[in-house]
C-alpha cells in the first residue's frame, strides 16, 4: 500500500456520476440540487465521470464516450464551463463531500488537442500509422509512455487538477507504467497530499487479452504501491460467474480470503455490485431481499463501498455511455433508507484493522462473513433469501442484529436465519 493512505478511506461511500445521463440538463449546475439527497445516503466521495470534451473522429453513438478524451486540460461544454464545475465542486464540500474525477491516461480521442501538438507522444502500429491495442475501442488511439516529455504533461495535467478536486479515478490504471503513477502521486501531494487515488485495475482475461497484443499489465499488489484504492477485478470475474449461475458463491468468496493474506493488511479494494461497464444488479436477482443481502454482503466487506447512480432507486437499465440516456431514480424499489443504514454501520461498526474470514454453504448460498477488531461482528447473507438454521463463529449467548436492532439468541454455535440479512454484535 501507498505509505500515506488514510484507513479511513476503508469506511467510505463513493458514489458515480455520469454529469450527461444524471439529469434532463446534463449540465455541471443541475447536479447540485440533488447533493443533499446523495449525502443523505451515507456517501462520502463524489466520482465523476469524465468531465473533458469528447473527441468527434469516429464518435461512438450520437455524443461520443467520455472515455475518448479531446482536452485533458478542458472541460466539456456540454456539461458547462470552469466557473460552473467549481460551482460544482464547491457545492460537493458545502454538503461534506469529497469530489474526484476520472483520469484516461491509457489513450485520448484521435483528434485529441494532445496528438496535434504532441504526435511523438502516441503509439503506433507496425504500418506507422496510430491506433491502439484494442480492437472494439474504435473510438480512441493508445499513448505511449516510452516518451518521458509524455509523463511531463500528464503530471502537469494532474497538478492541475488537484488544486480544484480531491482525488482521482485512474481508467484501466493498469495499462499505464507504474513508475508514471508512482511519480504521479508524488508530484501531486505536493498541491493536495491529502489526494485520493483510485485505480480501475483489469481482471485476469482482460489482463491475458492485452498480453496476447504485446502489452503487459501492472499487478494488483504492485498497483498499491501507487494508489491508495483498487477495483476489485481481481476477483470479481468470480462474483460474475455466480450471478450467471455459472459457479457457487464460495468461489468468490475463498478470493476474498485470499486477498486478506495476499495484501498488505491495510490493503483497500473497491466492493460493488454494478459499475458503469457492469449490468445493473436490479436486473440480475429475483427480489428486493436478494438485494438487499448483496447489497449488506458488500457494505460489510473490508474495502470502501460504491454505489452507482441510480443503484439506490433499483434501475434496472445498463446506461449507455454513448448517447444521452437519462437515468430514472423511481422505477424500482427504493433502497435509499437500507443503503443509508448499511453505511451507518459501516462507518460505526467496521474497522480498517479487522481480520476477516469468509465462510459460506454453497446449497442454500447463505453467507457468513467474520470481522474481528475490538469488537468481533459476524454477517449472515443469505443471497438467495433462503432460511434455516446457520453455524456462526460466535459463542453461545444474546448478540444484536444491527440491521433490525433486536436481540438474536446464538445456540449450539447456530443461529436462525429468516432469509434476510444480519450483522451480530454483542450488546
Amino acid at each position: 500500500m501507498a505509505k500515506d493512505t488514510a484507513a479511513s478511506l476503508q469506511n467510505d461511500v463513493i458514489y458515480s456520476i455520469f454529469v450527461r445521463n444524471h439529469t434532463k440538463e446534463g449540465t455541471f449546475r443541475s447536479v447540485i440540487p440533488d447533493l443533499p439527497r446523495i449525502r443523505a445516503l451515507g456517501v462520502d466521495v463524489i466520482w465523476l465521470m469524465p468531465i473533458h470534451p469528447i473527441g468527434e473522429v469516429n464518435r461512438k453513438g450520437s455524443l461520443g464516450s467520455p472515455y475518448a478524451i479531446k482536452d485533458y486540460r478542458g472541460i466539456n461544454p456540454e456539461y458547462g464551463t470552469m466557473e460552473d464545475f467549481r460551482a460544482l465542486v464547491d457545492a460537493i464540500h458545502e454538503h461534506g463531500m469529497k469530489v474526484i474525477i476520472d483520469v484516461v491516461y491509457n489513450h485520448t480521442s484521435p483528434d485529441a488537442v494532445l496528438k496535434s501538438q504532441h504526435p511523438e507522444y502516441y503509439y503506433r502500429k507496425p504500418d506507422g500509422s496510430f491506433g491502439n491495442h484494442v480492437g472494439d475501442w474504435t473510438d480512441i488511439i493508445d499513448l505511449d509512455y516510452s516518451n518521458q516529455a509524455l509523463w511531463k504533461y500528464q503530471i502537469d495535467t494532474l497538478k492541475m487538477w488537484a488544486s480544484i478536486v480531491d482525488g482521482f479515478r485512474c481508467d484501466v490504471a493498469s495499462f499505464v507504467p507504474l513508475a508514471f503513477w508512482k511519480k504521479a502521486r508524488k508530484a501531486v501531494a505536493a498541491i493536495n497530499p491529502n489526494c485520493i487515488w483510485l485505480a480501475e485495475s483489469v481482471s485476469q482475461s482482460f489482463a491475458e487479452a492485452f498480453y496476447e497484443t504485446g502489452v503487459q499489465s501492472v499487478r494488483d499488489r504492485e498497483l498499491f504501491e501507487a494508489f491508495d484504492i483498487e477495483y476489485e477485478y481481481d476477483i470479481h470475474e468470480a462474483m460474475e460467474q455466480y450471478l450467471h449461475g455459472e459457479t457457487t458463491i464460495g468461489h468468490y468468496l475463498a478470493l476474498t480470503n485470499l486477498e486478506e493474506y495476499l495484501y498488505e493488511p491495510n490493503y483497500n479494494k473497491l466492493r460493488f455490485l454494478e459499475n458503469h461497464d457492469q449490468p445493473r444488479i436490479a436486473s440480475r436477482v429475483k427480489s428486493t431481499e436478494d438485494m438487499k443481502n448483496l447489497l449488506a454482503l458488500i457494505y460489510f466487506l473490508k474495502g470502501t463501498a460504491l454505489l452507482y447512480a441510480g443503484q439506490e432507486g433499483s434501475y434496472k437499465k445498463q446506461t449507455s455511455l454513448f448517447d444521452k440516456d437519462l437515468i430514472s431514480f423511481d422505477q424500482g424499489e427504493d433502497l435509499s433508507s437500507w443503503i443509508q443504514m448499511l453505511g451507518r454501520i459501516k462507518k460505526s461498526y467496521l474497522e480498517p484493522e479487522d481480520r476477516y474470514f469468509a465462510e459460506w454453504n454453497n446449497k442454500k448460498d447463505i453467507v457468513v462473513l467474520s470481522r474481528r477488531g475490538i469488537r468481533h461482528k459476524v454477517g449472515i447473507f443469505s443471497l438467495k433469501s433462503q432460511k434455516g438454521k446457520v453455524h456462526v463463529p460466535l459463542t453461545d449467548g444474546k448478540y444484536k442484529n444491527l440491521l433490525t436492532g433486536k436481540e438474536m439468541t446464538v445456540a449450539n454455535g447456530q443461529v436462525t436465519c429468516n432469509g434476510k440479512p444480519m450483522i451480530l454484535v454483542k450488546p
